[in-house]
C-alpha cells in the first residue's frame, strides 16, 4: 500500500511538471500566461492573436517571448496596446530599421568624406597583422534606438515582474550553448538580445554573457511561462514550416532546412508541455518568409484569424467587461519619461578624451526628457563612426534624474580597411579602372588624431596619406600634414585639336590647417612643395617631356548636406578652391586658379532633380598644362570620352532628373533608377574666348542602380554632330 501511495505520488509529480496547474483552488479567474515564438517577420502574426484576445475580453497575467515574439511581448508587457502595435509595425521602414547608418547627416565631414569616395559596404578591422571582422553584418545601431525610444517609459523598471504585465524574454548563450531567460535588468536591451540572428545581427553582451536569438534553443518557451505560476498558456507558434521535397532543390533551401528542422525538434518537446486546459495557435502563414519585412503587416490577420477559429475554447478565459476595463487601466498604468535631466554624461571604452564627445551632444543638464533629442545626440555619438553601438538610458542617482549615453567601440577596431572600386568604359577602347583601399588608424590620442593613407591602382595610381590632428576637445580646428603621389592621363590640345596624350607624374608635400563646419563642411587651408613630370603617352614622340616642381598655398571650402552620396533625394554639395603657385614658394610657374563646383538637388515622390555648376580659370597663368581643367565623361559633358578635353578654363552646367523605378522591399533592396540628363559645357585656351556660343551641348539616357560596390549606371551619352557614346560607369558618383 505504502509502495503504491508512493508511486502515485511521482505520477503526481511528473504530470505537473509537465502540464499547467488546473484552475485556482480560491475560485477566482485562472491566470493566464501567454507564450510568443520567434519566427522573424512572421512573428507579426502575434500581434493578430493580441487584438482578439482583446476583443474577447481576455487578460494576460504574464507574457514570454523570443525573438520576435519578445518584440511584440515585451512591447505589449509595457502598456502598448494591439491596436497600436499594428499601426508601429505596419508604418516602420523594417529596411531602414534593420541597417546601422545613422543618416548622412549625422556623420562627422570626414565619415562623408570616406562614405563618398569609398562607397563598397564592407570594413575589415587589421590588428596586429590580422584582418577583423564585425561580429554581424547588422550592428542593430537603429534597432537598439526604435526598442529604447518604445520603452522609455520603462527604463526605470529592472525586475520584468514589475512591468505591466510580468515578462520574460529568451535568448541563447552562444558560449555556454544554452537557453538564457531574462528577466532584470535593461528591457531594450533584453529584447535585442532575445532576435540576434548569428551572423546577421550582433550578439549583445548581457550579465557578461553573450547573447545570440534564443530561436536556438527556446524557440517556443512553455517551460518558462510554466514557471512564472500561470494556470493556463496560451502558445502561439509562428516557426517556418518544413519545406516539402520539391522546393528542396538548392543548397540554400537544405540549409534551411535543417536549421528548422533543429529548432523544430525543441519546439515538438515544448509544445508536449502543453496540458489538456492549454490553448496552442498556429496561424496559417504558408511559407511567408522570416525575412520578408516589406510585407511584415500581411502577417497579422492570419494571427487573428487562427485565434477566431479557437474561440470556443478562449471564451472560457473571458471575464465580464467591468472586471476587463479594471484589467486595461491597470495595464495602461505604464511609466512615462518626464521631468528635466540633472546630468549628462558619457561612458565608452575608447582613447578619446570624454570631453571630445561631450562637444558633439547638444543637450544639457536642466533640458527636459525628449526622446527624440535622446536619440540625435546618439546618432551623433554614432555618426564619428568609431563606435560599434551607442545607446543611452535614463539613470537615477541619489534622488537626481539623468541621462547616461553608452558607447562601445568597434570590436575590429581601431584601424579600418575601406575599399572602392571606379569603373568607366565607352565600349570603344577607352577604359578607366581603379581599386582603391584606405587604410585610417583611429583614436591615436586623446584629442582623436587620425593617420589616412589611400592607395589606389589602375589607370590613376596614387598614394595619399594625411595625418589629422584636431588641437582642441570639441575637434573642429585641426593640423594635417600630408603625403601624395599621383599619376593620370591628360590631353594636350593646339586650337581645340588634341595633339597628344600625357602621363603625370607628382609627388608632393603639404601641411594644411583647418576648421569643421558642424557636420556640413570643412575649411582648410595650406601650403605645398612637389616636384613632377609630364611624359608623352600617345602622340607625335618628338614633342617635348616636361620636368616641373610646384609650390605655392590654397584655399579650401567644402560644404556637403547631401542625404545620399549616390542617389541623393536632396541636398547640396560645393567645392570651391584657390591655388597660387609661385617661384619663390619653390613652383616653376606662377600662376592663380580658380575651381567651384555646385550641386543641389530636390525630390518630389520618386522624381529628383538635379542642378550642377562647374567653373575652374587659371589666372595670371605660364599656362602650365599639367594644371589644365578636363572635361568629358559622363555627366561632364556625356557624348565625349573621359578626358577627352582640357584647357586653362573650363565651364559646364548640367541637369540630371531620376526616377527610382519598382518598389524594391527585402533586407537586401538594391535601389533602381531610370534618368536623363543635359549638358552645356566646353574648355577654352584664353578666358575672351569663353562664351555661350562655343559652348558643346551634351546629354545622357542611363540606368542607375545602387550596389554593395556603389552605384552602377549604363549610359548613353549623346554630343553635338550625332556623335554617341555608350559606357559602363561604376564607382564614386560623377562630380
Amino acid at each position: 500500500m505504502r509502495r503504491i501511495a508512493v508511486m502515485a505520488f511521482i505520477l503526481c509529480s511528473i504530470s505537473a511538471a509537465s502540464t499547467s496547474a488546473a484552475a485556482p483552488p480560491d475560485g477566482g479567474r485562472p491566470k493566464v500566461g501567454l507564450v510568443l515564438g520567434g519566427g522573424g517577420a512572421r512573428g507579426a502574426a502575434h500581434i493578430g492573436v493580441l487584438r482578439e484576445l482583446e476583443r474577447m475580453r481576455i487578460p494576460i497575467d504574464a507574457i514570454a517571448g523570443t525573438s520576435m515574439g519578445a518584440i511584440v511581448g515585451g512591447l505589449y508587457a509595457t502598456g502598448i496596446s494591439a491596436s497600436e502595435l499594428e499601426e508601429l509595425f505596419a508604418s516602420l521602414d523594417w529596411v531602414e530599421v534593420l541597417t546601422d547608418a545613422p543618416g548622412r547627416k549625422y556623420l562627422s565631414f570626414r565619415r562623408k568624406q570616406d562614405d563618398e569616395q569609398f562607397p563598397i559596404k564592407l570594413e575589415l578591422g587589421l590588428r596586429d597583422g590580422e584582418l577583423l571582422v564585425p561580429k554581424g553584418v547588422i550592428q542593430g545601431q537603429k534597432l537598439g534606438l526604435l526598442l529604447r525610444k518604445l520603452t522609455l517609459g520603462a527604463s526605470s523598471i529592472t525586475d520584468f515582474d514589475e512591468l505591466p504585465i510580468p515578462f520574460r524574454a529568451v535568448a541563447s548563450d552562444i558560449e555556454r550553448g544554452e537557453a538564457y531567460v531574462i528577466g532584470h535588468g535593461d528591457l531594450a536591451q533584453a529584447i535585442r538580445a532575445s532576435l540576434s540572428v548569428p551572423g546577421v545581427l550582433a550578439p549583445v553582451r548581457f550579465d557578461d554573457r553573450w547573447l545570440v536569438d534564443g530561436g536556438l534553443v527556446g524557440n517556443l518557451p512553455i517551460d518558462i511561462m510554466q514557471e512564472m505560476g500561470v494556470d493556463i498558456i496560451i502558445a502561439v507558434d509562428v516557426q517556418f514550416p518544413l519545406y516539402p521535397a520539391e522546393e528542396l532543390q538548392s543548397a540554400v533551401t537544405i540549409s534551411e532546412q535543417m536549421l528548422t528542422i533543429l529548432m523544430r525538434k525543441e519546439s515538438l518537446r515544448q509544445i508536449e508541455r502543453l496540458g489538456e486546459q492549454d490553448i496552442l495557435i498556429r496561424p496559417d502563414l504558408g511559407l511567408y518568409g522570416s525575412t520578408n519585412f516589406s510585407e511584415i503587416a500581411a502577417t497579422i490577420e492570419p494571427g487573428a484569424n487562427a485565434t477566431r477559429a479557437m474561440a470556443g475554447r478562449l471564451r472560457q478565459l473571458a471575464v465580464e467587461e467591468a472586471a476587463y476595463v479594471v484589467w486595461l487601466a491597470k495595464r495602461a498604468e505604464r511609466g512615462s519619461a518626464t521631468g528635466t535631466l540633472d546630468f549628462v554624461r558619457v561612458i565608452h571604452d575608447s582613447r578619446l578624451a570624454p570631453e571630445v564627445l561631450e562637444s558633439r551632444l547638444h543637450l544639457a543638464a536642466g533640458d527636459p526628457v525628449d526622446a527624440e533629442r535622446l536619440e540625435e545626440d546618439v546618432n551623433r555619438l554614432y555618426g564619428l563612426q568609431l563606435f560599434e553601438s551607442v545607446s543611452y538610458r535614463l539613470v537615477t542617482e541619489e534622488g537626481r534624474t539623468g541621462v547616461q549615453f553608452d558607447a562601445r567601440s568597434k570590436s575590429w577596431g581601431p584601424n579600418y580597411l575601406q575599399f572602392g572600386v571606379s569603373l568607366e568604359d565607352d565600349f570603344e577602347g577607352s577604359t578607366g579602372f581603379n581599386l582603391a583601399v584606405r587604410l585610417t588608424r583611429t583614436g591615436l590620442n586623446r584629442l582623436g588624431a587620425e593617420w589616412r593613407t589611400d592607395l589606389q591602382v589602375g589607370t590613376d595610381p596614387a598614394l595619399v596619406s594625411e595625418y589629422y590632428q584636431p588641437l582642441s576637445f570639441d575637434s573642429r580646428v585641426f593640423l594635417a600634414p600630408k603625403l601624395a603621389l599621383r599619376q593620370f592621363n591628360l590631353n594636350a590640345f593646339v586650337m581645340n585639336d588634341r595633339v597628344a596624350t600625357l602621363r603625370i607624374s607628382s609627388a608632393q608635400a603639404g601641411i594644411d590647417m583647418g576648421t569643421e563646419l558642424g557636420a556640413f563642411g570643412e575649411f582648410r587651408i595650406g601650403a605645398y612643395r612637389g616636384i613632377g613630370e609630364a611624359r608623352v603617352k600617345v602622340g607625335d614622340p618628338a614633342l617635348p617631356n616636361i620636368d616641373f616642381e610646384t609650390g605655392g598655398v590654397f584655399a579650401r571650402l567644402r560644404i556637403d548636406t547631401l542625404d545620399n552620396a549616390r542617389f541623393p533625394r536632396h541636398g547640396v554639395r560645393a567645392d570651391v578652391t584657390w591655388n597660387l603657385s609661385r617661384p619663390g614658394l619653390g613652383a616653376d610657374f606662377r600662376f592663380d586658379t580658380i575651381a567651384a563646383e555646385l550641386a543641389s538637388t530636390w525630390s518630389l515622390g520618386k522624381n529628383s532633380l538635379q542642378i550642377g555648376l562647374s567653373y575652374a580659370t587659371t589666372i595670371d597663368s605660364d599656362d602650365t598644362i599639367q594644371n589644365f581643367f578636363p572635361l568629358g565623361g559622363f555627366w561632364r559633358l556625356s557624348g565625349l570620352e573621359r578626358g577627352a578635353i582640357s584647357g586653362p578654363h573650363a565651364a559646364l552646367t548640367r541637369l540630371v532628373y531620376y526616377r527610382r523605378v519598382g518598389s524594391g522591399g527585402g533586407l537586401f533592396d538594391m535601389p533602381f533608377y531610370l534618368g536623363a540628363s543635359v549638358e552645356a559645357g566646353n574648355v577654352w585656351q584664353r578666358r575672351s574666348d569663353i562664351g555661350f556660343n562655343s559652348m558643346l551641348i551634351n546629354g545622357s539616357l542611363f540606368a542607375g542602380m545602387d550596389t554593395f560596390f556603389g552605384p552602377l549606371y549604363l549610359a548613353a551619352g549623346f554630343a553635338e554632330g550625332g556623335h554617341t557614346n555608350f559606357y559602363l560607369f561604376l564607382g564614386a558618383p560623377p562630380r
